[in-house]
């Protein structure tokens, strides 16, 4: 007991308060959005799902605070394994969504479900810093950064072969790219990268992509699919004109006038920016964008200000999910990306995804507290 009162005092004096009390505003913001977008339901079962996560995710925060992340990132072979069968488990207790992928884990001991590559996402930044801290003396080596390809394509591989979710493994191909950049691989590297995609996309595009999914993506230019909006276009065109009806300062919380008519299935996931937008206005958009921003640039500035290079590209690695899942769910709202199912961190329903989020906020929390007094340079990017 003597321990768990030494380290509650240890996180309130070093730990990083000023990020938890971001997220928690966030969270609790996003609480009471989910409870105006899901009114129609008569349900509580969505909020007490979010609450309870939420205090999960607040605990998460505090105790990996207090792990040093350095001990975690030495058996990074065992996080890559972790996530190979964390996946993996998705064959026998995977449940099918409604667009036909297979994300989420349906355990019999667990009364929520849960999505694996929400916590593959943490492990596999850890990784991958690990491994291109280890390799920096010779970082853009074709060893090295073989390496990190393989990890990454690794992740790709199991998530559209198992899971069938396309927009996650999206974001694993961000983090990849950012960590790697401001890590101090060789900018040919990535002309390479960019080559090789090009050459494989009419490939992938003609054998790989299903007809909705090119549709979702064709849509954003051409006109003439479905131009009536009864198809890829419906949730995209309810989107716009919820986010259209609330004007500068909203219809009020509570009462918008197509959300709480259900206009979307997804209103309190994936387009809750448009149930924010309809009822508070830009003014609420904004706001949402302040906080989420804030997060962001918190876990920037941890990892500029710690001295360890691992560490930094964690942090940075971290950001890079939050920035990448916030354009592509906010450009989903306002039809300027594809509709791939992707959430607002922090404020989209989904247990799951509150609890990782903190966990990974817990990580940057715990580098804040423990400044590495290594003497590297004080730059991101690693001279060569």
């Amino acid at each position: 007991m003597r321990k768990i009162w030494n380290g509650i005092t240890d996180f309130y004096r070093r730990g990083d308060l000023l990020l938890l009390f971001l997220c928690v505003v966030t969270t609790v913001f996003g609480i009471v959005m989910i409870a105006s977008a899901t009114r129609y339901s008569s349900s509580s079962r969505y909020l007490i799902v979010q609450i309870a996560a939420l205090f999960l995710g607040v605990l998460l925060y505090v105790a990996v605070s207090l792990l040093d992340i350095e001990i975690l990132a030495e058996h990074r072979e065992l996080l890559l394994t972790f996530n190979v069968l964390l996946m993996s488990m998705l064959l026998i207790w995977g449940v099918e969504g409604n667009t036909g992928n297979r994300a989420w884990l349906d355990l019999p001991l667990l009364p929520v479900n849960i999505q694996p590559a929400e916590i593959c996402k943490i492990t596999f930044v850890i990784a991958l810093a690990k491994t291109m801290s280890n390799n920096r003396a010779k970082l853009s080596s074709v060893k090295s950064v073989g390496s990190i390809v393989l990890q990454t394509l690794l992740m790709i591989g199991l998530i559209v072969v198992i899971s069938r979710d396309e927009g996650s493994a999206i974001v694993f191909i961000f983090i990849f790219f950012v960590v790697a950049y401001v890590g101090g691989v060789r900018s040919w590297w990535f002309l390479v990268g960019l080559a090789v995609a090009a050459a494989a996309f009419p490939l992938l595009w003609k054998y790989f992509f299903k007809d909705y999914q090119k549709d979702r993506i064709l849509m954003l230019w051409d006109a003439s699919i479905d131009p009536n909006g009864k198809g890829v276009r419906w949730d995209t065109n309810r989107s716009m004109a919820m986010l259209s009806g609330g004007g500068i300062a909203g219809q009020g919380l509570f009462h918008g006038s197509m959300l709480q008519n259900h206009a979307i299935a997804a209103q309190h996931t994936d387009f809750i920016f448009s149930a924010i937008g309809e009822e508070l206005g830009i003014l609420g958009c904004a706001f949402t964008l302040l906080l989420l921003l804030s997060i962001v640039a918190r876990c920037i500035h941890v990892g500029l200000k710690t001295p360890n290079y691992m560490n930094r590209l964690i942090c940075i690695g971290i950001a890079a999910m939050l920035i990448f899942q916030i354009l592509i769910n906010v450009g989903m709202c306002i039809g300027l990306t594809p509709v791939v199912g992707l959430t607002l961190p922090f404020v989209s329903y989904g247990g799951s995804s509150i609890v990782t989020l903190y966990l990974a906020m817990g990580i940057v929390s715990g580098i804040h507290m423990r400044p590495d007094p290594e003497s590297k340079s004080p730059y991101i990017q690693p001279r060569y």
